[in-house]
């Protein structure tokens, strides 16, 4: 009856790696990965020469560096799909470390592209933004304390976690980078909730963050010129919510034409934070909808997956991640169509970035490790602790 409910495999001895990984391997995610990737290469394709073409480089200069950061990407996510859960979250201590490192010196060694917030690592080829590295490392050592919290005379795990979540939000806000900021204090709440966390104190952090913004727009010109220009009741068509409200429309439901959009000539950001407006100005409503299809169908495989689940620790970590996920992405679209104010964040594996693609990649990968099927224990072993 419980592998009835639970879906449990059997195992056979001596089955090679590849075969098992394939059996095992939650192919909705994987394959609406790489179709998302494919589609952020033919935005890439549209939105990134014009950028070039300021910059004095090749046309397709970004183009091409996408299907570099993409391949790695894809890449790492599959090798990281075949390991075991415990070997995943020793590599995401190990990564949470370093990029907690990198995120705290980022003010004596960063740059901001002058962009008004500290956020990379000029590396010469390439540019380094800890923040994303360090969010699936976050997700799994938060998921891990927490776990281990419900074992019986396990450590105060929840209250650690919390205080962690709050010295990351803090450096991160530092930067500033309140979106990121956000989403951190987001990707613990969902673990904390699913780990069986009182109302009361869900509602608390919730005033807390608000009180948080409070301060931030009285304190941050730079996050009070953001909300101020969301709040506002009318778009100033000079910005870069302007133009993408203005492509948007212009797109219709079926686009101008592939490479007839505009938008693409007047938002700086258009091959990153504003994808989906170059989206919606050349393919129209159908392209757009197709996008939001697949990311929905990666958020529900998953939780799907994960509700067969009877390890505490793989079950959080893994709604944990795809919480994180589906968020990002509906935050950048929810952008886009002005119903967030503008927090710099890039649409997952659609939006050119080398740390978003590489980061995303790993956390997809850790994601795809802990929804593979296995064998499930029986309730008296969990209770017991005892191991299969």
């Amino acid at each position: 009856m419980t592998e009835m409910v639970y879906g449990s495999i059997s195992v056979e001895r001596g089955e090679p790696i590849l075969p098992k990984w394939w059996r095992t391997i939650d192919k909705v995610t994987m394959f609406s990965i790489i179709l998302l990737f494919c589609i952020g290469l033919l935005l890439g394709f549209a939105a990134s020469p014009p950028l070039a073409e300021k910059n004095g480089l090749a046309p397709f200069h970004y183009v091409e560096r996408q299907v570099l950061f993409g391949g790695m990407a894809i890449f790492t996510m599959i090798i990281m799909s075949m390991m075991s859960p415990k070997l995943v979250r020793r590599l995401a201590v190990i990564g949470f470390v370093i990029s907690f490192i990198g995120l705290v010196l980022l003010p004596y060694f960063g740059t901001d592209f002058g962009k008004g917030a500290v956020r990379w690592y000029r590396l010469g080829f390439a540019s380094l933004q800890p923040s994303e590295f360090l969010k699936p490392g976050f997700i799994v050592v938060t998921a891990w304390l927490m776990a281990a919290a419900q074992e019986i005379n396990g450590p105060p795990g929840r209250m650690w976690s919390f205080f962690l979540a709050v010295t990351v939000a803090i450096f991160l806000a530092l930067q500033p980078d309140f979106g990121q900021a956000c989403l951190i204090i987001f990707g613990w709440g969902v673990v904390y909730f699913v780990a069986g966390a009182p109302l009361p104190l869900l509602v608390g952090m919730a005033t807390m963050v608000v009180g948080g913004g409070t301060i931030a727009y009285q304190w941050s010109e730079h996050f009070a010129r953001r909300i101020d220009g969301f709040l506002s009741p009318e778009i100033d068509p000079r910005t870069q919510l302007g133009y993408a409200t203005n492509a948007i429309q212009e797109g219709g439901f079926f686009g101008v034409g592939v490479g007839e959009g505009q938008v693409k000539w007047s938002l700086p950001d258009a091959h990153t934070d504003f994808i989906i407006a170059v989206a919606a100005e050349e393919y129209g409503f159908v392209l757009v909808s197709a996008i939001i299809a697949i990311y929905a169908a990666i958020v529900l495989s998953s939780f799907i997956r994960l509700m067969r689940e009877r390890d505490p620790f793989i079950r959080l970590a893994g709604t944990g991640l795809v919480s994180m996920f589906g968020v990002q992405a509906v935050i950048n679209m929810g952008v886009a169509v002005r119903l967030l104010p503008a927090k710099g964040m890039t649409l997952p594996f659609v939006s050119y970035g080398g740390s978003s693609l590489i980061a995303g990649g790993i956390a997809i990968g850790m994601l795809l490790a802990f929804t593979r099927v296995r064998p499930q224990r029986d309730i008296s072993d969990i209770l017991s602790g005892r191991k299969i």
